[in-house]
């Protein structure tokens, strides 16, 4: 009879297979200590750091009939895998893992859901409670450990979940990104390559370009402020998801010069630092990942009222929170050009402490009774 220890596995699932950029860290850690390390999602795009991936038709939508086949085919592969671990991100793909791990768990898998920001929160539409607050209440049932990323989930949850509920703050950066530091004259260069003069006032988002980052709003903001100062502009540097929208406002407003659609970039951390302000003008949030990033490139923040970016900036201290209107986000951005703003300490949200973090999670879920 063989003595060799069997290889523990843990799956990881996300409607999209972007969403790996957020686990990766996560599952070279898992290698790294042994385990073997699957991922399930859409698929359009390879899996990078783990052993075997999968192309499970996921489908953001709730009433979409592919997420019942995303659910048989999940169901099959967890059945013949027999994780130890299934960790699910994304509100739907986490609905279809954990209904479809439903006898694996029974048998001792154990599932862990991080929601990055539920889609209930105050202020939120009233349809948005009525779908998905009581499916997530429900699935919580089927959950060993439950990672929010924000106070207030965090709260809620505890109050009116039943599962284990843990804050995390975030999903990690790493801070080697923004080393070296770019000197004077790289970001002078770099302004130069964008068409941006030394002195002029740069603002930065760095978000897709859709309604719920709301990129709108930045747009009529620069239109007022230009009216004044022609050297501020605006880097929109994002995937386009609402086919040139963006565009055509900037040129209908007029300050087509003033604002660079850059598309989806990889150099973002050094963006950040040839910037003068980061910006956020998001509706909803988790814990924004982009103002973290801007934090660590030492940037002050004017940002929205909004779940999440209220957790990081300290209004007055290390930025501005303001409400969604023009005037006041204007008044934001001139207050960061005329005060002198305190830098905020970022250690807890290194992807070195995350993942202490997930690391102690996975094994207290793992000695979890059911």
């Amino acid at each position: 009879m063989s003595n060799q220890k069997k290889t523990k596995k843990i799956l990881f699932t996300s409607h999209v297979a972007s969403f790996q950029k957020f686990n990766r860290p996560f599952m070279r850690m898992m290698r790294e200590d042994g385990w073997e390390v699957h991922y399930a999602s859409m698929g359009e795009e390879e899996i990078l750091d783990c052993d075997k991936s999968f192309v499970v038709p996921f489908t953001r939508s709730p009433f979409k009939l592919s997420n019942i086949t995303a659910y048989k085919q999940l169901k099959k592969i967890i059945n013949q895998e027999n994780y130890d671990i299934i960790h699910t991100h994304t509100p739907m793909g986490s609905v279809v893992t954990r209904l479809a791990a439903k006898k694996a768990r029974k048998n001792g898998t154990k599932i862990i859901y991080t929601a990055h920001g539920f889609h209930f929160f105050k202020g939120a539409p009233l349809l948005n409670w009525l779908i998905y607050y009581p499916v997530e209440r429900l699935m919580a049932r089927h959950t060993d450990t439950l990672i929010t990323i924000n106070k207030e989930d965090y709260h809620r949850a505890k109050k009116q979940f039943k599962t284990n509920v843990i804050y995390m703050p975030g999903v990690g950066v790493d801070p080697k990104r923004f080393k070296p530091k770019l000197t004077a004259k790289q970001k002078l260069e770099l302004r130069k390559s964008l068409g941006l003069k030394k002195d002029d006032f740069v603002m930065i988002y760095p978000a897709e370009l859709n309604k719920n980052k709301n990129q709108t709003l930045l747009l009529h903001v620069l239109h007022e402020i230009n009216k004044e100062d022609k050297s501020v502009h605006l880097l929109l540097a994002g995937k386009d998801n609402l086919n040139g929208y963006h565009k055509k406002l900037a040129d209908k407003l007029g300050i087509a010069k003033n604002v660079h659609f850059l598309g989806y970039r990889s150099d973002i951390p050094q963006l950040l630092q040839m910037s003068d302000l980061s910006v956020s003008a998001s509706r909803r949030e988790g814990l924004p990942v982009h103002l973290i990033e801007a934090m660590f490139a030492g940037l002050p923040i004017v940002t929205t009222k909004c779940r999440g970016a209220t957790e990081l900036v300290e209004d007055g201290v290390n930025g501005f929170v303001v409400g969604f209107n023009e005037d006041e986000f204007i008044e934001g951005v001139q207050k960061t050009r005329n005060n002198k703003i305190l830098k905020k300490s970022v250690r807890i949200y290194s992807i070195d402490n995350i993942s202490v973090k997930i690391n102690k999670i996975y094994k207290e879920t793992l000695c979890k009774k059911v």
